[in-house]
C-alpha cells in the first residue's frame, strides 16, 4: 500500500510547527542518550564513544549508535518521535507513493536529504533528518505549493533511498520489493483499510500493503473496475478509468498467488479453490465514508484473474435532471416514467450506463405510495423504498422464478436488472400487460432493434406492440481533457463516413494528451441518448411485423434521432471529438 493517507492521524496534530529548539546540540543528545540508558538499550560507555564518533564524523546520536552496531532504527525511532514531537519512521519502498516523488526534483532532495512519502489533500508529508527545520520546510513548502508536514527518517536511510525513488523504472511494484520469504502474511482480521493508523503503515506486510495501494487508488481515482491478471513474467494490475483499461503497475510474478489470496481473504472466499470462479464482496472505509468492492476470480491456465467492481457512491449520480440527458428527449423520458403501466427498455451494450439510467428513474418515480419491487443481478447499490431482490440460481431464484413471486406482492412498478430470455420476457410483458409499469434493459445496437430482439425471443408481435411503450437506447463517450483539448479539421472521408450534414469546414476538438488525463485526450464521460416513443403508427407496424428499417424511418419521421445524430451533436457542442463517437456510436 501506499502511504497516502496513513500516518494522517498524527501528522495532522502538526498543524503547528514545531518550535526551533534553542540548544539543540549536546543537551538534546544528552536527553535523548538518557532515555536509551534508561531503557537498557545502551550503556554509558556506548554512549560516551557514540557521542565521540557523533563529533568526530558529523552524525546525529542516533546515527552513531546504528554505526556502531550498538542498536537499530526499529529500537531507536520511539524514542526519537518522543524526543522530536513528529512521527518517526524506518524508510522502506513500501512507504513511499511513487506519484508524489516528482514533486520534489532529485537535486533538491539530494541536497535537502528530503524524500516526498505521500499527500494527504493539499498536505505533503516529507521525510527529513532534521523535521525542526524551519527554513527548509519554508523553502519545500514554495516548491511545492502544499503544506508541509514533516516525517523523521534518519538521513542515512533517506540517502539510501533518494537513488532507488529517482531511478527510471521505480513503480509501484517498489513496495514488494524488499521482501523476503518469510515476511509474506495474510491477515484475515486486517479487512478495512484504515488510513488513520500508523500501525497499519509500519507494520502491515508488504502483501497488504500493495493490495490496500491499487483498492485506495482505484477509489481515488475514479476507476470503475481494478483487473489483477497474472503474466508470464510479472502480474498485471489495470484500472478501468472512464470505460477504457489502462495499466498502473507490474507487481513480481512470484507475488501473484499472495495477492490473490489477500483478496480472496478480504471477500471472505475459499483461498484453497483456485480451479472454479468464485464471487464475493467486501467494503473499506477510506476518506469517511465507505466504498464496496464485489470481486470475481477466474482461473486461467497462467493463473486466477481478479477483478473488483468498485461501487463507490460518490461517483454516481442517481439524477436523471444531471445524466446528460438533452432537454426535450429528457421530457419524453419523463412522460414514459408517468405512465401508469407499460414496459420501457433501455438498450445498450456493457458498461454503458443502463444500469445508471434505471436508478435514476426509481429514484425519480419511487414513493410512499407505491410499491417498487426490482429484481437484479447483482443488487449493486441499494436504494431506500424500493424492495431489491437478488438473482441467486444456486438458491433456484432466476430472474423468472423471482418476478412471479413479485407478481403475488401487489407490486406498482417492477424493474428487472436484463430480459435474457424467452420466460422472463413473457412475465414482463404479462406484468406489463396486467397493469404493471415495467423497467428492464436489453442488449441491442440501437431502440429500434429491441423491437425485433423481444421477437427474436419469441414473444408474439401482437404483444410486444401492446406492452411495449418507449425504449431509451444510450452509450457513455469520454469528454475532450479540458487542459490539452486543442482544435483540428477532420478528414473529409471520416466525415462522409458519418454522414455530416453540416459545414465540412468547420473544426472540431479533440484532446492531445497530458499528465492530468494520463495521455489519453479524454477525461471524464457523457451519455448519448436515443427515445423512441411508441406511439399508435408504431404499434400497428410492429403488430404487422414490419422490417427493422421501415420502423427505424417512422421513428425518424417522428423527430426521432439516431445515436450517431446525437454524437455528433455532443461533438459539434464541443464536449468531445468525432473519433470518440465514431467509436462509441458507429455501427451499419
Amino acid at each position: 500500500m501506499t502511504a497516502e493517507g496513513v500516518l494522517l492521524e498524527q501528522a495532522t496534530k502538526l498543524n503547528r510547527r514545531p518550535a526551533r529548539p534553542q540548544n539543540p546540540s549536546r543537551a538534546l543528545f544528552n536527553r535523548l542518550g538518557d532515555q536509551l540508558i534508561g531503557a537498557n538499550l545502551i550503556s554509558s560507555e556506548q554512549l560516551e564513544e557514540a557521542l565521540g564518533a557523533r563529533s568526530e564524523k558529523g552524525l546525529k546520536l542516533g546515527e552513531a549508535l546504528i554505526e556502531m552496531g550498538v542498536t537499530s532504527e526499529e529500537h531507536l525511532l520511539p524514542f526519537v518521535e518522543r524526543q522530536l514531537g513528529v512521527p518517526a519512521v524506518r524508510l522502506r519502498e513500501g512507504l513511499i507513493d511513487p506519484l508524489v516523488v516528482p514533486l520534489l526534483d532529485r537535486d533538491v532532495a539530494d541536497s535537502m536529504h528530503a524524500i516526498p512519502l505521500f499527500r494527504v489533500h493539499d498536505k505533503l508529508c516529507v521525510a527529513l533528518d532534521e523535521p525542526q527545520d524551519l527554513q527548509k520546510i519554508d523553502e519545500l513548502e514554495r516548491i511545492t505549493r502544499l503544506k508541509i508536514r514533516p516525517i523523521f527518517a534518519f538521513r542515512s536511510s533517506i540517502d539510501r533511498m533518494i537513488p532507488r525513488c529517482y531511478e527510471e523504472g521505480f513503480e509501484v511494484d517498489a513496495v514488494t520489493a524488499d521482501l523476503e520469504d518469510d515476511a509474506v502474511e495474510l491477515q484475515a482480521e486486517s479487512v478495512d483499510i484504515d488510513l488513520d493508523s500508523v500501525e497499519t503503515l509500519v507494520e502491515g506486510s508488504p502483501i497488504i500493503n500493495l493490495v490496500n495501494y491499487f483498492v485506495v487508488q482505484g477509489v481515488r481515482q475514479r476507476a470503475s473496475d481494478i483487473h489483477l491478471e497474472p503474466d508470464r513474467n510479472y502480474s498485471v494490475v489495470r484500472f478501468r478509468v472512464d470505460g477504457q483499461l489502462r495499466e498502473v503497475l507490474r507487481p513480481r510474478r512470484d507475488m501473484h498467488a499472495a495477492l490473490v489470496s489477500r483478496i480472496k481473504v478480504m471477500a471472505k472466499l475459499d483461498i484453497a479453490e483456485h480451479r472454479q470462479s468464485q464471487d464475493g464482496r467486501f467494503q473499506v472505509t477510506m476518506e469517511g465514508r465507505s466504498v464496496d468492492f464485489r470481486v470475481s476470480t477466474l482461473p486461467t491456465v497462467l493463473g486466477e484473474k481478479v477483478v473488483l467492481r468498485i461501487l463507490d457512491r460518490r461517483n454516481l449520480n442517481f439524477d436523471l435532471d444531471k445524466l446528460g440527458i438533452p432537454h426535450n428527449l429528457l421530457t419524453n423520458v419523463k412522460q414514459l416514467l408517468a405512465k401508469p403501466y407499460g414496459l420501457l427498455l433501455v438498450t445498450g451494450p456493457t458498461g454503458s450506463g443502463k444500469t445508471t439510467t434505471l436508478y435514476s428513474a426509481l429514484e425519480l418515480v419511487k414513493s410512499v405510495h407505491r410499491n417498487i419491487v426490482t429484481v437484479e443481478d447483482p443488487v449493486e447499490y441499494q436504494i431506500d423504498l424500493v424492495n431489491q431482490v437478488q438473482v441467486d440460481e444456486a438458491r433456484k431464484t432466476s430472474f423468472a422464478t423471482a418476478l412471479r413471486s413479485i407478481l403475488r406482492q401487489d407490486p406498482d412498478i417492477i424493474m428487472i436488472g436484463e430480459i435474457r430470455d424467452r420466460e422472463t420476457a413473457n412475465i414482463a410483458v404479462q406484468a406489463a400487460l396486467t397493469g404493471h409499469l415495467v423497467l428492464s434493459t436489453l442488449h441491442t445496437n440501437d431502440s429500434v432493434s429491441a423491437v425485433t430482439r423481444l421477437m427474436d425471443m419469441g414473444l408474439e408481435p401482437f404483444k410486444v406492440a401492446a406492452s411495449l411503450i418507449g425504449v431509451i437506447a444510450q452509450r457513455l463517450v469520454r469528454t475532450a481533457c479540458p487542459r490539452c483539448r486543442t482544435f483540428y479539421y477532420p478528414p473529409r472521408e471520416l466525415l462522409e463516413t458519418i454522414h455530416y450534414q453540416g459545414d465540412q469546414r468547420r473544426s472540431f476538438i479533440r484532446g492531445e494528451g497530458c499528465v492530468d488525463c494520463y495521455d489519453s485526450g479524454f477525461q471524464g464521460r457523457t451519455g448519448i441518448y436515443e427515445v423512441m416513443l411508441v406511439d399508435q403508427k408504431m404499434r400497428e407496424m410492429i403488430s404487422q411485423k414490419f422490417d427493422m428499417d421501415a420502423l427505424r424511418r417512422c421513428h425518424q419521421e417522428g423527430g426521432g434521432r439516431s445515436l450517431l445524430e446525437e454524437g455528433i451533436r455532443l461533438a459539434e457542442e464541443q464536449q468531445t471529438s468525432l473519433d470518440e463517437v465514431m467509436r462509441a456510436a458507429y455501427f451499419e
